[in-house]
């Protein structure tokens, strides 16, 4: 089978972790500062493998017959833009989370995707890593008995300043926002748990929140409570001015399960169940965490399926309604539409 080939748009901090990943799989990439995209085609450059191509345009490289598939990585406010133009041209997209920063964004893309019978992937990489694998079995076989809680934090302390302001964080015509940066997060991992402890996440939750916002009106802290028919509850910090542990803890009637660390890239986990010793389990990563999410973009596309069954369009619409609900109990300011 000949090599699966990427196309990546957008070739900023987040995309040099995916190139890693990908290894002699990238073909193309397309920056709108022809500049650091060349500097990107040439630290991902392995030796003895074709020249990766610096496009000049975007519709150029997605009427590249060779491109297989593109990753999105460019700021949040531009998804949708470039999703819609990959989709239009045929090209299978795995996108950067947030899928899009709004849910009538991220719904009419996944119409397009639809229409186009084409691939649309939201690139929530955590739900492939390997130890969410393990925790997942701990979870459906019942070792901590029935689920009631979960509580995870992450936050970093990044002020807001005006060197600072005008950056993807604080600024709101760039879907600013801890919410939509980190706490996305929050959201689509406590869903996860429950997707797992009950075979699927209840579609809807009573949400509060509380948050602190920035001088630019977006969201610089929330503390959100997610609680759901069956009784279990989701609280949830994340923010941009302070520092925590960032764990995952999930709580039930015979025990819990603790991530303890930098719950979105895990590769620790404790099992401890009432009246026994603690079972740690270590599932450290291959490459760097993102070849999983990879493997099953490229295993959908080389199948012919229009989503993941991991990470599928409902549960990216569930998700960002979440998120809205949440920036709406809080005030945040949001990118205007368009």
């Amino acid at each position: 089978m000949p090599e699966f080939k990427w196309a990546i748009i957008g070739p900023g901090g987040i995309a040099n972790r995916f190139a890693e990943a990908a290894g002699t799989r990238i073909h193309a990439v397309y920056g709108r500062n022809q500049v650091n995209a060349r500097a990107f085609a040439e630290r991902h450059q392995q030796a003895g493998t074709p020249a990766i191509i610096v496009a000049h345009d975007m519709a150029s490289m997605l009427q590249d017959e060779a491109v297989d598939a593109v990753y999105i990585a460019t700021p949040h406010s531009s998804h949708a833009q470039a999703a819609r133009a990959c989709l239009a041209a045929g090209k299978p997209v795995l996108c950067e989370k947030p899928l899009t920063p709004t849910l009538q964004a991220s719904r009419e893309l996944v119409a397009m995707a639809r229409q186009h019978n084409t691939f649309l992937m939201e690139a929530l990489w955590s739900r492939f890593l390997p130890l969410y694998a393990s925790v997942g079995t701990w979870l459906s076989e019942g070792a901590i008995g029935t689920v009631h809680s979960i509580q995870s934090s992450f936050c970093f302390p990044a002020p807001c300043t005006a060197d600072t302001a005008g950056t993807r964080l604080y600024n709101p015509a760039l879907a600013g926002g801890a919410l939509l940066d980190i706490g996305i997060y929050n959201v689509a991992l406590s869903r996860w748990v429950l997707e797992k402890a009950l075979g699927a996440c209840p579609a809807k939750a009573a949400i509060s929140a509380h948050g602190v916002l920035a001088p630019t009106g977006v969201d610089q802290r929330v503390n959100g409570t997610l609680a759901f028919p069956g009784g279990q509850v989701a609280q949830f910090t994340c923010s941009f001015d302070a520092v925590s542990d960032n764990s995952l803890r999930i709580l039930g009637s015979k025990g819990c399960i603790i991530l303890p660390r930098d719950f979105w890239q895990a590769t620790t986990a404790i099992l401890q169940q009432h009246g026994a010793e603690p079972e740690h389990i270590e599932r450290p990563f291959a490459t760097n965490g993102f070849e999983y999410e990879i493997a099953e973009a490229e295993r959908c596309v080389r199948g012919g399926l229009l989503e993941s069954p991991g990470m599928p369009h409902a549960e990216t619409l569930a998700i960002a309604e979440c998120l809205e609900q949440l920036q709406d109990k809080v005030g945040a300011a949001r990118m205007p539409p368009g």
